[in-house]
């Protein structure tokens, strides 16, 4: 958290750049530090941290910040960046697999319940910690998405430090792929033994505190050898993430095209309104999903040729999660610890279309 003076210049720095600073009246700023430092209130439910499964030492920093008295964004955000930095995931931040010409650029997305604001990135690249800009640009732009050089500029102008982000891994794992487009090509086939890793993961985590205060963040380096400048749903609110906090969080990991079409993250939320439990609402979604996908992405029986997850928490601390076929878990940490648990699904494992 910023000092108000750290605050003003770094305000006076983005409007300078071209970037207009939000309009915070000195009292609303010291009113907003105010409510983040003050402890949770009288109890309305109980403390929830729930992300994909990528996230299972995430959640329990999240947790246990959150049950310290932190701001439910910021301990989600410190829980998905232990992922963001970690190079060996191979989806999100640093060592993330890049696209068709060898370049990795990240998506992020947050919202905070409370304050019922958002910011995102898009195709930010060198930045390895997406959702912090994506934080930033809630606290410091009247704007909700900012996307590459852009993107990179602002986060330049607010010190975040570029890096390379493309691993040896990585890099090598993009050769790989590289070889083996085209036979007739002068690309000469690069260790064939090896299996090419495609991915399209993804970090999401949704939490709720005592107070019944809500957030969600979404991150990835998005659809391995994807398209110069593609953005699947990660920094897209209402697909990617989203979060009510009368009602809870909602979020994804998969193929991000087929979430966007369905609104997913707004969707489960919406079903959680209606009366539906969180797992409830995560099915529900997936069937929209399936609803909404085109023949040449489903099989003979109308199955999906794709995998998306769902995880979501209500503000009472209920949670739960779904994927589309059996096998999937997620990471959770309650009063009880941070564990591992199956997904909900729609079909069995062994439909999966091959």
């Amino acid at each position: 958290m910023l000092d108000r003076r750290s605050f003003l210049e770094t305000s006076a720095l983005l409007s300078a750049l071209g970037f207009l600073p939000r309009a915070l009246s000195a009292e609303e700023y010291e009113r907003d530090v105010a409510r983040r430092d003050v402890p949770a209130g009288p109890f309305r439910g109980r403390p929830c941290v729930v992300s994909s499964a990528n996230g299972i030492a995430g959640v329990k920093l999240a947790y246990d910040r959150i049950t310290a008295g932190t701001d439910t964004l910021d301990a989600i955000i410190a829980g998905v960046n232990l992922v963001e930095l970690d190079p060996n995931d191979q989806s999100v931040g640093l060592g993330g697999l890049p696209n068709e010409e060898g370049v990795v650029q990240l998506d992020a997305s947050c919202m905070h319940g409370p304050t019922r604001r958002a910011g995102a990135v898009g195709c930010l690249e060198e930045i390895a910690t997406p959702s912090l800009v994506a934080k930033a640009v809630m606290d410091y732009t009247t704007h909700v998405l900012l996307v590459g050089a852009g993107a990179k500029k602002f986060a330049q102008a607010l010190g975040f430090k570029t890096q390379t982000l493309l691993t040896e891994k990585s890099r090598q794992d993009w050769l790989r792929w590289k070889s083996r487009l085209n036979k007739g090509d002068n690309w000469l086939d690069h260790d064939d033994d090896v299996k090419i890793n495609w991915t399209h993961g993804t970090i999401n985590m949704n939490a709720v505190n005592a107070a019944g205060d809500v957030s969600s963040v979404t991150t990835t380096s998005g659809l391995a050898w994807k398209l110069d400048g593609r953005l699947g749903d990660s920094p897209i609110h209402g697909a990617g993430q989203y979060t009510d906090n009368a009602i809870g969080a909602a979020g994804s990991t998969g193929l991000g095209e087929m979430n966007i079409k369905a609104c997913g993250g707004f969707l489960t939320v919406e079903f959680m309104r209606n009366g539906a439990t969180p797992e409830q609402a995560a099915l529900k979604t997936l069937e929209r999903m399936v609803h909404m996908t085109e023949a040449r992405m489903l099989d003979e029986k109308g199955r999906p040729r794709y995998d998306i997850q769902v995880y979501a928490v209500a503000k009472d601390g209920r949670y739960g999660s779904a994927t589309m076929y059996e096998g999937a878990s997620f990471a959770v940490c309650d009063e009880k610890g941070a564990r591992l648990e199956k997904c909900a699904f729609l079909f069995k494992g062994a439909e999966r279309p091959r």
